[in-house]
């Protein structure tokens, strides 16, 4: 796990989290405008992309990676290109299933995220790093 980043949440994510972490997050890098990518260590499951906001964007993803044969709802993660400006999605990706979350943080309303993650036993990292792109 890079330095710059921080388990924000009580629940630390697991070794394989951390590295399905790592590579959903190089993939929303590259995906344009609120980009949320849903997967695990080995293989992306669902990608929303282009919508006018986050939980829009995670519905989509969600709902790809849950009508995916592949998917193992036991391991579902999901990376953000830029940060929550509240707790919805959050809350939206643990009715999916979702174990761990990473994004940049920096909104003034993080600790709602946070705490969200908190009180539904998810992981959460913080990068400090922005992707989100137009």
């Amino acid at each position: 796990m890079p330095e710059a980043w921080e388990i924000v949440t009580q629940r630390q994510p697991s070794k394989a989290e951390e590295k399905g972490l790592n590579f959903l997050m190089k993939v929303a890098k590259h995906v344009k405008s609120n980009a949320i990518v849903i997967g695990n260590a080995y293989m992306t499951l669902g990608i929303g992309a282009g919508q006018m906001n986050r939980v829009g964007a995670a519905e989509i993803a969600l709902k790809q990676a849950k009508e995916n044969p592949l998917t193992k709802t036991d391991e579902l993660l999901m990376a953000s290109d830029a940060f929550f400006p509240m707790d919805d999605t959050v809350t939206l990706a643990h009715e999916y299933g979702v174990k761990a979350i990473i994004q940049p943080g920096g909104s003034i309303r993080d600790k709602d995220s946070v705490v969200a993650c908190d009180e539904r036993g998810m992981a959460m990292i913080q990068t400090g790093i922005r992707h989100f792109r137009h």
